[in-house]
C-alpha cells in the first residue's frame, strides 16, 4: 500500500481558505509591492471566500528583462499562512 502525503499548503491568513501548494512557489521572499525593476502592469489577487487582497498578477513587463514575470502570481508573506 502506497504511503499518501498531502500537499503542504498556505491559506488565506484571515479565512484560512487554501490559495497555494508550496511546490508552485518559486520565491519566499517578497514582502511589499514597491516595484522598482521597471514599469508593469499589475492586477491584485483575492481570496476566492473573503476577498481579502493577497497579493498582484503581473499582466505585463514592458522591460524586455522582466518578460519572465508576465503571468505569474505575488502572494505577499504577510497575507498567507502554512497550513500544514
Amino acid at each position: 500500500m502506497e504511503d499518501f502525503v498531502l500537499p503542504r499548503l498556505y491559506n488565506c491568513y484571515k479565512c484560512q481558505n487554501p490559495v497555494s501548494r508550496h511546490d508552485d512557489i518559486v520565491s519566499k521572499d517578497f514582502q511589499d509591492r514597491q516595484l522598482m525593476t521597471g514599469l508593469h502592469t499589475v492586477a491584485d489577487v483575492y481570496c476566492k471566500d473573503c476577498g481579502e487582497v493577497l497579493g498582484w498578477k503581473y499582466e505585463k513587463a514592458y522591460e524586455q528583462s522582466q518578460k519572465y514575470k508576465e503571468g505569474k502570481f505575488i502572494l505577499e508573506k504577510f497575507k498567507i499562512v502554512k497550513n500544514n
